[in-house]
């Protein structure tokens, strides 16, 4: 059974920093492309970062480039979001997702889905 967990969420004041984790089970990230989504609520889901499998490519959505960065660990099969300079706009659901085999990592073609971790940015 595929499980994605999202972890590291939480609440955090403007200007600061959060680390979120995705820890996978089930399914080898070393072939897959990785993304991070966020939902706020009553809004659509939005892409925010990718991380290629291969040559660990990263793309970014234009809200958060510059502040997160995605890395990946593959001996833990875990990536991550590090997030800085957060602002109030940044609260929501973040999601991660794992693409398809060898797909590149942007557009992102997901597979898999975890649960979320919401974080909350204060004013």
């Amino acid at each position: 059974q595929v499980r994605l967990v999202e972890s590291g969420g939480g609440l955090v004041q403007a200007g600061g920093s959060l680390r979120l984790s995705c820890a996978a089970s089930g399914l080898t990230f070393s072939s897959r492309a990785v993304g991070w989504f966020r939902q706020a609520a009553g809004e659509e889901r939005e892409f925010v970062a990718s991380i290629r499998w291969n040559d660990w490519n990263t793309y970014y959505g234009a809200s958060v480039k510059g502040r997160f960065t995605i890395s990946r660990d593959n001996a833990k099969n875990t990536v991550y979001l590090q997030m800085n300079s957060l602002k109030p706009e940044d609260t929501a659901n973040y999601y991660c997702a794992a693409s398809r085999r060898y797909m590149s990592n942007y557009p992102f073609a997901s597979e898999y889905w975890g649960q979320g971790t919401q974080v909350t940015v204060s004013s």
